[in-house]
């Protein structure tokens, strides 16, 4: 299967500018995505903010699970 150019695809026939134009414009778009990956990497992996966030849920688990093995264990040593 032979691979068909467009003559838009063409970039030995551009003038330089555009070439130079539209690279400039690709860097700019390829900037501005990774800053945007940075900032939700950086924010995904906020300690604070994910603690301040899941804290109650956190602590709501830790306490059942608390309370389960509690009563668990003292009902090994409490049966006859």
């Amino acid at each position: 299967m032979a691979a068909t150019w467009s003559s838009e695809s063409d970039l030995s026939r551009m003038p330089a500018e555009t070439l130079e134009v539209r690279a400039s414009d690709a860097r700019r778009r390829l900037q501005s995505s990774f800053e945007e990956l940075r900032w939700r990497v950086r924010e995904r992996l906020d300690l604070k903010r994910n603690a301040r966030q899941y804290a109650p849920a956190a602590s709501a688990v830790a306490a059942l699970l608390g309370l389960a093995m509690g009563y668990s264990l003292a009902g090994i040593f409490t049966r006859k």
